[in-house]
């Protein structure tokens, strides 16, 4: 008797079969707290409720709420469901061990990243997307969809696809297919500063088909990373200018002069960010075709010459 809001993503996987599958393929165990966004009517909540100690439905329409509570009500599995009604995105995650959910797919990146940026680190998560956006999520380099999704999901997880699903599985049938994927976060993280990371990497896809010297000759890049080391620059000038007192005692005016960074009166970023490019060997290099490692260089690179991204 619920008329589903499509618009909002409202595709009640119906299919047993499927729903078993993907609680097969997330191994639960007993003492297991799930996360589940977007619990619908409760088709898997119910299922997973009977393996795992707890179950946290995050679900933003009342109605559906109420469809769940219903289902629930009276059983030995009431107790063991906690209900949190409104907008994940906006809402402060709780601990668990596992994310298990067939996600609103106009959510997926921004509640990808909200997951993978999440403390503590949970075991993994089996997710339902849209097929295109869970194979961005998996392609490598010099595939067509390998993309700025890519190269920051993989940095933080391991990224698997795990199993089609087709329309005809939901109610009411979507009009995309769709995928489950399992994301298991990388734990210790790389040391990387994720905002710079994805500063570079955001300008590096924008023409992901371009040459970096091409991609890095953009005006509104070439201003702010100008602004950036200009930043950089005064900062550790400021820094040094309490060091310096001490370090006279210690080092040579050589080593004191490395603390201290001026910029000459004909300073142009451009020409610097040209020079990184060609001494890190990644001038002619196309964003489609480079690893996590390249980034990791090439990040490494501009930094180590006082260029930031954050």
């Amino acid at each position: 008797g619920i008329l589903f809001n499509t618009g909002a993503g409202q595709h009640i996987l119906k299919n047993p079969l499927v729903v078993n599958s993907i609680i097969d393929k997330a191994a639960l165990r007993r003492t297991d707290v799930i996360l589940e966004v977007g619990p619908g009517t409760g088709n898997l909540t119910v299922k997973m409720l009977e393996k795992v100690k707890k179950v946290i439905a995050c679900e933003i329409d009342p109605r559906l709420v109420g469809e769940l509570q219903k289902r629930v009500q009276g059983t030995c599995l009431a107790n063991k469901l906690e209900i949190k009604v409104g907008d994940i995105l906006k809402t402060e995650l709780p601990f668990f061990d596992a994310c298990v959910a067939n996600l609103p797919y106009q959510i997926s990146s921004p509640f990808v990243f909200k997951l993978l940026l999440h403390r503590p680190f949970f075991r993994c998560a089996i997710l339902m997307f849209q097929r295109e956006f869970a194979l961005r999520l998996v392609a490598k380099p010099g595939s067509k969809l390998y993309c700025r999704l890519s190269i920051n999901t993989q940095l933080l997880a391991r990224v698997d696809h795990l199993m089609k699903v087709g329309k005809n599985n939901f109610k009411p049938p979507p009009k995309v297919e769709s995928s489950v994927v399992r994301i298991e976060p990388k734990n210790p993280p790389p040391p990387i500063n994720f905002q710079e990371w994805d500063g570079l990497v955001r300008i590096a896809f924008v023409r992901k088909n371009k040459t970096l010297s091409a991609a890095f000759k953009s005006s509104a890049v070439e201003q702010l990373l100008d602004h950036n080391y200009r930043i950089h620059c005064s900062l550790h000038n400021t820094v040094s200018s309490f060091l310096i007192y001490y370090i006279l005692f210690l080092c040579t005016v050589t080593y004191i002069l490395t603390f201290i960074r001026e910029i000459p009166e004909n300073f142009k970023i451009a020409e610097k960010i040209q020079t990184v490019l060609k001494d890190t060997g990644y001038s002619e290099k196309r964003a489609r075709s480079m690893d996590i490692d390249d980034f990791i260089r090439l990040l490494h690179g501009f930094n180590s010459e006082g260029i930031h991204f954050s």
